[in-house]
């Protein structure tokens, strides 16, 4: 009989060959509905029964799919992933975004890490406790869902507010960005685990002008007016601040490595992370980046509006001040709107920490966990609407030498083989006993 590693890496590829780029368009019709009947089909092969849900917007599919527990008294358990990823230009790729291929020791193929491979893995050994009838302590809720690259509102947030009862009894979750492991120098390996996220805040800037002949003297031109706002925030630096989670993951850091962590200067303890310092310094400070900007139609018309885009990411407990800094900054005769999604955050303690800790222990031993701050989003924001305490524990092992954090979105975006059969061992062995 098939096991969950020996079938995990055929999954992923199969998972990856499914084109689900999401564009954020609300417009545009869904592209996830493959991927989620393929999903249900998996799983009813090996009866479960599972609920395949479409939101408002065609072809955005969602499968959810329950397993009991021993004991019912105690709180669920949610295992989720999302099922879309975002678009990929194949000219400037080494194999196809969408082939699945596996060579040199990868799957290769966009959401090979973000986050088909944890679909996959959570997809195998949700298969294999039916074939071999493992009864969990607690009820595990498996879910697959859409939209989580731009918000998940026709995806996690959708089902939260529409079908809370896909979730009933649910306390607990684990999903992607972490479990993954670091390398630090002399060998040390730790894998982090997600405790924390921050917020995001998806701004829509707009400035107004008066329109005429490029040719003429212009002292209201709205494509400056938004340049220079745009400017002005893209060079601020935002108040450094040290959450505990970030000093929480800075101490062990420094346990691990010998190497004295001075609370005073938190950036040069990020200096020294190497590859990571990318993300984990983006946990220090609030920051926003200019991702899009769009203005006139012709060459030599001064145009009446200018419009950007800001993709900016809060601390914990950052909302309202941001928003003041963000209104002095732009400064007057600029408009803002925003769609928001907010910080997540718990703590690093309890049985599912100590399941983490032995699972990983039994596959890896002498490896540490690290409780960290995600600078990126993910669907725990809608689920913590439901009072769901959440994690990232999405196991890897990887190889020192991988920068693993820039294949999130990145070109050749790839996993190794053995990092997802070392997760499918991990993921196993922490279900049978969280």
């Amino acid at each position: 009989m098939t096991t969950a590693e020996q079938e995990v890496v055929s999954l992923a590829s199969e998972l990856i060959a499914i084109d689900t780029s999401s564009t954020g368009d609300p417009t545009v019709l869904g592209t996830e509905r493959a991927a989620a009947e393929y999903v249900a089909a998996k799983l009813a092969e090996v009866g479960y029964e599972t609920t395949y849900v479409e939101s408002g917007a065609r072809g955005r599919g969602n499968v959810v799919a329950r397993l009991p527990g021993a004991d019912p008294s105690r709180g669920a358990l949610l295992v989720h992933g999302h099922l879309d990823v975002v678009p990929a230009d194949p000219a400037e790729w080494s194999v196809h975004p969408f082939s699945g291929e596996v060579k040199d020791g990868y799957v290769w193929g966009r959401g090979a890490v973000d986050m088909k491979g944890m679909v996959a893995m959570a997809l195998a050994v949700a298969r294999q406790f039916k074939r071999d009838g493992v009864v969990p302590p607690r009820d595990l809720v498996f879910a697959f869902v859409a939209d989580e690259e731009a918000g998940g509102f026709y995806g996690a947030r959708w089902l939260v507010d529409h079908r809370p009862e896909l979730f009933e009894g649910v306390t607990e979750a684990i999903s992607e960005v972490g479990g993954f492991s670091v390398t630090f120098d002399g060998g040390t390996r730790a894998y982090l685990i997600e405790t924390a996220e921050k917020g995001v805040m998806w701004l829509r800037l707009k400035a107004n002008g008066s329109a005429g002949h490029g040719s003429m003297l212009h002292t209201d031109n709205a494509v400056a007016k938004l340049a220079a706002a745009v400017t002005r925030l893209g060079s601020h630096r935002f108040p450094l601040i040290l959450t505990d989670p970030v000093r929480q993951f800075l101490e062990g850091v420094a346990e691990l490595t010998g190497i004295p962590f001075d609370e005073n200067d938190p950036e040069a303890a990020v200096a020294r992370l190497g590859n990571l310092s990318r993300m984990i310094g983006a946990t220090l400070r609030d920051t926003a980046n200019v991702t899009m900007f769009e203005a006139g139609y012709k060459a030599n018309v001064v145009p009446s509006t200018a419009r950007a885009t800001v993709d900016a990411r809060i601390l914990p407990g950052r909302e309202k001040a941001f928003e003041a800094e963000l209104a002095e900054i732009l400064g007057p005769g600029i408009e803002s709107d925003w769609d928001s999604l907010p910080p997540v955050q718990t703590s690093f303690d309890g049985r599912l920490v100590d399941a983490m800790a032995l699972a990983i222990g039994a596959e890896d031993p002498g490896a540490r966990i690290l409780p960290y701050m995600l600078s990126a989003g993910t669907d725990a924001k809608s689920f913590e609407r439901l009072g769901i305490r959440h994690f990232g524990f999405a196991p890897l092992r990887l190889p020192p030498e991988l920068d693993f954090t820039a294949l999130f979105h990145g070109v050749d975006e790839r996993v190794p083989v053995a990092a997802l059969e070392f997760g499918t061992r991990v993921l196993d062995r922490f279900l049978r006993s969280c």
